[in-house]
This record gives C-alpha cells, structure tokens and sequence, in this order.
C-alpha cells in the first residue's frame, strides 16, 4: 500500500493515475474527496489535511499497511490559524516520524530547488528544515527538488492568465530572478521512474530551458493570445498592498505577499534536466505546453 498526500494538486493529480495504471494500491490523505473526481472509487481515503497530522488516530488511519509515503501536500500561504512553517515543515516531521513507528519502508519527499535554513522565505525555509528531517531519518528515502513546476490550470498560470486581460501585465519586482520551469506531468512521470530505482536518493528537477519571470509572465499572456507589455511593480507597493488586500478580504484574497516573494526568489540547477533525463523523461518546453 502506497500513502499519498496532496493527490489533488499539480503533481498528485498527475502523478496518482500513473500510479493506479502500474497496478499500485493507494491510499489518499485528502481533505475533500469530490477533488479526486472518477478516480476516488479506485482508491482508498483517509479524510484529513497538513493541518490535522498531530492527530494520532488520523495518523493510524493514514499509514495502517503502508510500506511507501509519497508527501507532496504542501502550501504557499498561512492557513490561519496554521502558519506555512508548521504546514510545510512540522507536518512534515510528525508524518515521517509517524512513518518510522508503524514500519513503512519508503518516504518520498518533495522539497523546493535551492531551498536552505537562510533563503528569505519562510517557504523555502520551511522546506529545508523538513528535507533535513527526511535525509536524517533511517527510513530509506528519495527528495526531489523542482524548480518551479507548471500546469494549466495551476493557480499561478491561471492567474498570470487573468492579467492578460489588462491593458499591461503587472509583474511585482524587477522579474529578473530566473527558474527553469517543468511540467507537473513530467515530474510524475520522474516520480514513477525513481520508484523503480532504489531509494536513497536526491533529484533537481529543472525544465530544459532557464527563463525569468519576465520571460515567463510574456510567455503566459502570448499563449493565452493576449501579448501585453509588461509593467514593473516596485516590491514595496507590493508588499503593502497585497497586505492591505488580505486584512480587508481574508483568506479570499488573489496572492498573499508571501506568494509574490517567492517570485524573487531563483530556483535554477547547473544540472539543468540531467536528473529527469535519468529518469527516462524528457521535459517538454513550457511554451510547447502551454500552446497545445
């Protein structure tokens, strides 16, 4: 039996018909099982979130026959009154120690390229901590480390999309840090093929091109055949006004400053696609993708 978390979002709901055609049992820890759509009547479910992994009986309940973890479940932004260090890395500590107990064999987990303890963002900070926490455990373990991972109907491509239909797209920041961006289906793909490998091991998955936000933001609103000159929005105004927006709107807000920090932050490999190559993927270019 295979534990997997965040089944709904980019990566998981690519990730978890690969899994149900190779004849893998699965169990999803999700918070809303109508989010699984067809494929819920495939699967097993335990109904809970990142918030709830201090709850021993839901613990049990998760990893009760379990042999392989697969953690994908994260967040970008507070979920008050839960904060992103304990969403991202407390969570994280409290499934892989609970995973030690109960005799599972494999933990995978996906950590963040260029994630470390003194990034700026407490994301990245967040992730680092847990992915120490992984390395350091005796369970045999797999990372893997993407840049910025992409889908069309991923939260930030759709937004990016919504500021097409402005006279100019508005990017916060100078929109020079750079990513090499990979397709939520290719890193499933990567996921299954490092299954097949032996544990043990650590994975930067990068696209094969390095494009800035800029480029990135450009890119966007030409695939979405809406090309708009680009408007610089200096970080300061940013920060406040996004800050203002949630006070006044709560958790309904568009981003949260956190969100837009992480698009100052570079996640780039001098590996470029090595690793997903090993892996028997080839990533496709975020232009093909998003045209087709």
């Amino acid at each position: 039996m295979l534990l997997l978390t965040g089944a709904t979002g980019a990566v998981g709901s690519q990730l978890l018909p690969l899994l149900l055609e190779s004849g893998q049992p699965v169990r999803c820890l999700v918070r809303e099982p109508r989010r699984l759509g067809d494929r819920r009547v495939s699967v097993q479910i335990t109904l809970g979130d990142l918030a709830e992994l201090s709850d021993p009986y839901l613990l049990r309940q998760a990893l009760r026959g379990v042999d392989t973890v697969i953690h994908l479940a994260a967040t970008i932004r507070d979920q008050p009154p839960r904060r992103i260090e304990e969403l991202n890395g407390l969570a994280t500590v409290r499934l892989l120690r609970a995973a030690e107990s109960f005799g599972v064999e494999r933990f995978v987990f996906f950590s963040a390229l260029n994630a470390s303890t003194t990034q700026r963002t407490r994301f990245f900070r967040a992730k680092a901590l847990a992915e120490q926490a992984v390395a350091s455990s005796p369970l045999d373990s797999i990372v893997f480390s993407p840049s910025i991972v992409y889908d069309h109907s991923y939260p930030w491509i759709t937004l990016l999309r919504r500021f097409s239909f402005l006279p100019v797209m508005p990017v916060s920041g100078s929109g020079q840090a750079r990513y090499q961006p990979i397709w939520a289906h290719d890193v499933a793909r990567c996921v299954v093929g490092a299954l097949r490998q032996d544990a043990g091991s650590r994975y930067e998955l990068a696209g094969p091109e390095t494009l800035s936000y800029d480029e990135i933001s450009d890119l966007v609103s030409r695939a979405s055949g809406r090309p708009r000159p680009l408007l610089h929005i200096p970080l300061p105004l940013v920060r406040w006004g996004l800050i203002a927006l949630r006070k006044a709107f709560g958790e309904a807000v568009f981003a949260t400053w956190e969100e837009a920090e992480l698009m100052e932050v570079p996640m780039t490999t001098p590996r470029g696609d090595v690793d997903a190559r090993r892996l028997g993927v080839e990533p496709r270019r975020m232009e093909e993708v998003l045209s087709s």
